[in-house]
């Protein structure tokens, strides 16, 4: 194994990964999470043998089986403290608020929409020529006879206070 040899890899990973498999899976794991651990195992017994003074205590399944083990239930340990952070649910609360704030804008919409049409002609067709169909105060000056277009102006800055009036008594 020292030489860093493919083929004793290949063999290792036959032999034990089966069962790093069962024992991940078996506990709350996927075939991905026991990959990840068996590498690290790997990793950990190359580094030992690699630095000279590894001395085998037991059979090496049992040596790998425990290396394996203890990463599964220290990554385990790691994700039980991260369960229920407050972090961990910051795009829902965030989603919540968007939804609530969408809520608001269209009950503001409602409110407006029932404002307008108390609202009364012309002002109502001035209002939506101008803010809806973006007339210009020309064409809104043309449509309903007026002598120019600072007169339409001012006609349309009377009917945007009546709407206002009409709204914010409504929200009240």
């Amino acid at each position: 194994m020292l030489n860093g040899s493919d083929e004793a890899l290949r063999s290792l990973y036959k032999m034990y990964f089966p069962m790093v498999l069962q024992l991940v899976m078996t506990n709350s794991g996927s075939e991905d999470d026991a990959k990840d651990v068996y590498q690290e195992s790997i990793i950990i017994l190359y580094d030992k043998v690699r630095n000279g003074n590894f001395q085998l205590n037991s059979k090496l399944k049992t040596f790998i089986y425990s290396v394996c083990r203890r990463l599964w239930l220290k990554r385990l340990k790691i994700q039980s403290k991260n369960a229920g952070k407050v972090t961990d649910y910051q795009d829902i609360i965030a989603v919540d608020e968007d939804l609530a704030a969408h809520e608001e804008k269209d009950l503001m919409i409602n409110q407006m929409l029932s404002s307008l049409v108390k609202l009364g002609e012309p002002c109502k067709t001035i209002i939506e020529d101008y803010y809806m169909h973006n007339s210009s105060m020309q064409e809104i000056c043309e449509k309903f006879g007026y002598t120019n277009a600072d007169n339409a102006k001012t006609q349309k800055y009377k009917c945007m206070m009546r709407l206002k009036k009409l709204f914010f008594s409504e929200r009240c």
